[in-house]
């Protein structure tokens, strides 16, 4: 009977594989994981946007940013635009809200919730004079790139 020799792989060859892939992964997901969270922000700094478009839109009807807030509040979730992003619905990633309104000023906030929470930037601010910033970012994070 001829010999037949068995192909396949020996363990030292698999493991060595497997500790590649692993090698990759723990570089890759992070990565992964942080394109993730960017892309989310950028969505939520448009939503928050059209919300300052929204509080513009309020103001040349009423003469005032007062009122667009829940009941006719000059603070908290916004009556006239979504309280969240996605703007479109979705499971919510942003909070909006209006943080403080006068006649003729306001500041709105998009602070992280759910899968966001973890996010270098923080809470997403804007000013009727369209200043963006953040609040509660991680120290000696770049925030002008939240906004990017």
């Amino acid at each position: 009977m001829p010999y037949n020799k068995q192909r396949g792989f020996s363990l030292i060859e698999l493991m060595v594989t497997v500790a590649i892939v692993a090698l990759l992964m723990g570089i890759a997901y992070p990565s992964y994981l942080e394109q993730v969270r960017a892309s989310k922000r950028s969505e939520c700094t448009g939503g928050l946007t059209a919300l300052g478009n929204a509080m513009e839109r309020h103001h040349t009807v009423n003469g005032s940013y007062l009122g667009a807030g829940p009941g006719g509040a000059a603070t908290g979730a916004p009556d006239i635009f979504p309280t969240s992003c996605p703007i479109d619905g979705g499971d919510p990633t942003y909070n909006l809200t209006i943080s403080a309104a006068t006649a003729t000023t306001y500041t709105l906030q998009a602070a992280p919730v759910g899968s966001q929470v973890n996010d270098d930037c923080g809470t997403l601010t804007l000013t009727n004079t369209g200043i963006k910033g953040v609040t509660g970012a991680t120290a000696g994070f770049d925030w002008e790139r939240c906004w990017k």
